[in-house]
Formats: structure tokens, C-alpha cells, sequence
């Protein structure tokens, strides 16, 4: 296991989203990235979840629509990391399946990736 502050999970995060390819996050529109700790007792244990309507599945999406949500659970992701190189890779797999998510594509099509 291993801990960080929330400030530097953050700027993790964000360097990771940074360094994802153009193509995979440009069509990304009205999706916030949210960083939060999964209540112990919520089940399943989750490294993200992706909250909103896939983009495939939309019809009229226009001014005033609420963002989609990519949350990211920091104490799960610790918890299943040994080391910061560890944790690392995992917020870049777990932003690369929510991604995945709000562009349509189901778990069993991101674990074919290999993003799952």
C-alpha cells in the first residue's frame, strides 16, 4: 500500500490526463474528472466509475446539460498499489476505462484493450 496527500494524488491525475494521446481525450466535452474515497462499506470496491450518458448512446446534448463524471477513488488505488510507480499506472489505466466508458465501449470491450 501506499499513501499520498491529496494535493499530490491530484497533480498526479492531472499529469497522467496530460499525457494521454490527443486522440483518445479530444472528443472528450463536458466531462469533469473528480477525485474522491470510496465508503468502506459500498461494494463493489472500485478504482473509478464513470457517471453519465456514453456519447454513442446520446441524442440532443446541448447548453446547460450537466457534466459527465469521471470519479477516481483515491484509498481504493492505494490500497491496491505497492509503490508510486504502481499507483501511477493504475490512475492511467482506471482514466483510460472511464474514458473508454463515456466513448461507449462496455468492460468487456476495454478488457479486449486491455484496459480493465
Amino acid at each position: 500500500m501506499v499513501e499520498i496527500s491529496d494535493a499530490d494524488f491530484q497533480a498526479m491525475v492531472g499529469e497522467e490526463y496530460d499525457a494521454l494521446p490527443d486522440d483518445m481525450v479530444r472528443g472528450l466535452e463536458n466531462v469533469a474528472i473528480l477525485i474522491a474515497n470510496q465508503p468502506a462499506s459500498e461494494r463493489p470496491r472500485l478504482f473509478g466509475l464513470y457517471s453519465g450518458r456514453p456519447l454513442k448512446t446520446r441524442g440532443v446534448y446541448g447548453y446547460g446539460e450537466l457534466p459527465d463524471r469521471i470519479t477516481l477513488f483515491k484509498n481504493n488505488m492505494e490500497e491496491h498499489s505497492a509503490d508510486l510507480d504502481a499507483l501511477r499506472a493504475r490512475v492511467r489505466i482506471t482514466l483510460v476505462h472511464e474514458i473508454g466508458h463515456y466513448f461507449g465501449l462496455d468492460d468487456a470491450r476495454l478488457r479486449e484493450l486491455g484496459w480493465a
